[in-house]
Order: C-alpha cells, then sequence, then structure tokens
C-alpha cells in the first residue's frame, strides 16, 4: 500500500511516518498543505491519501475537492481531531470515503488504512452513527416533499429506498454493529469473527446492495432501522 500523507504538524507526520512503514506500508510523500496534497496527488496517485481538514495554505476539504475532481478514483481518508459534525458532512460531500479521529489507536489506524484499500471506508466510533442520522433526516425529508435537499441527494435517497431486502441475516447483522459506530475488530469480538471476515462481509453488503460509498450503505441502514446501539 502506498500512501500520502497531508498535515502541517511536522511531528505527528514524522509519527505517522514511522509507524507505516513499520506495519509494511509505503509512504509515498508527505504534503504540509492543500495546494501540496493537491500536486502530490496528482504526480504521485498512491492508493490512499490521509489528509488533514485545517492547515495553512489551503484546507485539507478543499484540496479534497480538487483531487476527486481530477481523479474520481481517489481514496481519500480524513484524519483530524475536529468532531464537529460540520466537518464530518462536508467531508463526505467533498468525496472523502473515510473520516478518522487523532485520538485512535495506532493499530485501529492500520486496521482502517487496509478497509479503506479493500473498498470499505473507516469512519472512527460514532461518526458513523451521526452520518446515519443525518441520511435519515434527508431520506425523511425526500419522502414528505420537504425542500431544501438537493435532485443528487433526492435521487440517491430514493434509490435506496426502493431496495429490496437482499441481506443475510449475518450481513445485516454486521451492517447493525457497523452503522452504530463500532470498529471492524469490536464487530468481530461481538460476532466472533475476524476483523478482515468482518471487512469481507461489509465488501459484500456493498455489492449486494449495489451500493458504491459508504454513505449510501448508511442511508440503508437508516431506512432499515439498523443503526441503534447493542
Amino acid at each position: 500500500m502506498r500512501v500520502l500523507l497531508a498535515d502541517d504538524h511536522r511531528l505527528l507526520l514524522e509519527g505517522l511516518v514511522n509507524l507505516l512503514t513499520t506495519n509494511g506500508i509505503d509512504v509515498a510523500g508527505q504534503a504540509h498543505d492543500g495546494p501540496e496534497a493537491v500536486a502530490m496527488a496528482r504526480a504521485l496517485r498512491p492508493d490512499v491519501i490521509l489528509m488533514d481538514i485545517r492547515m495553512p495554505g489551503g484546507d485539507g476539504l478543499t484540496a479534497t475537492r480538487h483531487i476527486r475532481a481530477e481523479w474520481p478514483g481517489a481514496r481519500i481518508v480524513i484524519l483530524t481531531t475536529s468532531t464537529d459534525d460540520a466537518d464530518l458532512f462536508e467531508a463526505v460531500k467533498s468525496g472523502a470515503c473515510g473520516y478518522l479521529l487523532k485520538s485512535m489507536s495506532a493499530d485501529d489506524l492500520i486496521v482502517s488504512l487496509d478497509g479503506a484499500l479493500t473498498g470499505v471506508p473507516p469512519f472512527s466510533p460514532g461518526l458513523a452513527e451521526k452520518l446515519l442520522a443525518e441520511f435519515a433526516r434527508l431520506a425523511e425529508s425526500t419522502a414528505t416533499g420537504i425542500a431544501g435537499v438537493s435532485p443528487a441527494e433526492a435521487t440517491e435517497t430514493v434509490a435506496i429506498q426502493t431496495m429490496p431486502p437482499v441481506l443475510t441475516e449475518r450481513q445485516r447483522e454486521v451492517l447493525q454493529l457497523v452503522a452504530s459506530g463500532l470498529t471492524y475488530k469490536e464487530v468481530g469480538a461481538r460476532l466472533h469473527l475476524s476483523p478482515r471476515t468482518v471487512k469481507y462481509h461489509m465488501g459484500e453488503i456493498m455489492a449486494a446492495l449495489h451500493l458504491e460509498h459508504r454513505a449510501q450503505v448508511l442511508a440503508y441502514a437508516g431506512r432499515e432501522g439498523l443503526g441503534a446501539r447493542f
């Protein structure tokens, strides 16, 4: 795996480089602001980009939008200290496929990067639940005809609302726990599965529902009432 790091805190970057290389991950480059992240993403085409939000000279969300506009297939995971709902929702709207907090453990970061690479975008515990609530609100707004929902959001939500329940019982169990904000490791502990098996199930869930990203999965979970915590 080749990872591009984008953060203005040099000490943090040094720690991330040491952590990733120790775990066999290649650090393709280190950017210190948004414009540099865009330029390096264009030149290096890394497998995953770890992007901070607030950086001098250009924020990470603007950089995320620019990168996704040029390279729709880019896997960008936000790594930040911000637990602000507005930052979370804007990150997803900007094209980020995951949102992680810097307070997470080193082991969970490695697992999250592995998940991002295999198409199962990562979110820190509790953040998926916030997204679930927001997409449930959008679905309700669309269903009742409330103004303020964009055409793209309405189209996506309506498509999800009409999807048949094609998941197996095990897949529904995995989806419920993930939508409740648990990490793959925590889900595995609850269901006596390995984290890799949980990631496999999430990939199968996305394929079965013909969904492309995590936000759509959470919207489906909201419609099915699968977001309650255990």
